[in-house]
């Protein structure tokens, strides 16, 4: 487990590398200057010669792999970094100064972590909590009205594009019937400064992605449910006279587990990395609110610091996944 755990970390540090080298490279050859956002900021009339000037001193005039390795320096130890004139001091971890704000990246992104975190655990929680015991009491139905009418339901709620769910879950629970717990969304306080501050506003964003979310999570735990319990041991523990209660939740579930298990990672990591269109709608200032101002403000170390945020926190999901396998199904085994 322990040789497994490492060799996978030494690649997950591998692909956040060539991850950070496409994105820098992506930045560099752009069809546009990255020099350009600063020159529309700093000057009210054209930029003119004043663009070739930014770029001088966002180091754009020097080779490319001299300009990625002074980013991998400041990564480990911190840097100088030269905006419109102007020194900031970045320290290490070092992602590079807004070019919007002035700020380090690693502090405003560390400012938004607690926001995203709060809608990925309610929402996730949301996942498991409704999806994994409807989607096995569906399978225990196999071929029921109920069944057909449960997968027919959900099936309609996850053809609908997620982004028009929310909006249409905001839009009737705030604004048309006006329910007193939905009048307020988005991330006001910690949960340790305001409990219920903190639940009040992310509840809305929660339910739209509960509701969402547990369609296919129905859909995943029914199909594995019933792969399962058609297996050669589910029907040997029937011979044997087990109870119904013990061979389904505690023999065919552990195994219908494996494949939600590797969804459900990916799924959290996602979320982790930042809900783009929930905290747009719901007003959460997190980290996929701050990367889509970040695209459409052309705040380029942002963009930058939000990918290689989302590339790590996915590997990492994904070791999890990995080693949670071993623990739901004894035949897996990690070498």
């Amino acid at each position: 487990m322990f040789a497994y755990v490492v060799k996978r970390l030494i690649s997950g540090v591998l692909v956040v590398t060539l991850v950070s080298m496409a994105i820098f490279l992506l930045f560099w050859y752009g069809p546009s200057s990255p020099a350009q956002p600063i020159c529309d900021r700093e000057t009210s009339n054209r930029c003119g010669n004043k663009i070739e000037i930014y770029e001088k001193t966002l180091g754009y005039n020097n080779p490319v792999h001299e300009e990625y390795a002074k980013f991998v320096k400041g990564v480990f130890v911190g840097r100088t970094l030269t905006i419109a004139s102007n020194d900031y001091e970045c320290s290490a971890p070092c992602l590079g100064v807004s070019f919007r704000t002035k700020e380090p990246v690693k502090e405003e992104l560390l400012s938004r972590v607690p926001a995203t975190f709060s809608v990925a655990i309610g929402g996730a929680f949301l996942y498991l909590l409704f999806g994994i015991p409807i989607g096995v009491a569906a399978a225990r139905r196999r071929g029921s009205v109920a069944d057909k009418a449960l997968v027919s339901s959900f099936l309609f709620i996850s053809s609908i594009p997620y982004y028009l769910f929310a909006l249409l879950t905001w839009l009737y629970l705030t604004v048309t019937f006006e329910i007193p717990l939905f009048s307020n969304t988005g991330y006001f306080s910690p949960i340790t400064e305001g409990p219920w501050a903190w639940f009040s506003g992310l509840f809305l964003a929660w339910v739209a992605l509960g509701i969402f979310g547990c369609t296919q999570y129905t859909r995943f735990t029914r199909g594995a449910m019933v792969e399962a319990l058609s297996e050669d041991y589910i029907r040997t523990a029937k011979a044997k006279g087990l109870p119904s209660r013990t061979i389904v939740y505690k023999h065919g579930l552990r195994a219908a587990l494996v494949p939600v298990v590797t969804i459900f990672g990916i799924d959290f990591g996602t979320l982790l990395a930042g809900t783009i269109f929930t905290e747009r709608i719901f007003e959460i200032q997190g980290i996929g609110w701050w990367s889509l101002q970040a695209v459409q403000g052309m705040d380029l170390p942002v963009v930058q610091a939000t990918a290689i945020f989302s590339a790590v926190i996915l590997i990492i999901s994904n070791l999890l996944v990995d080693i949670v396998y071993s623990v739901l199904d004894p035949r897996v085994r990690l070498s």
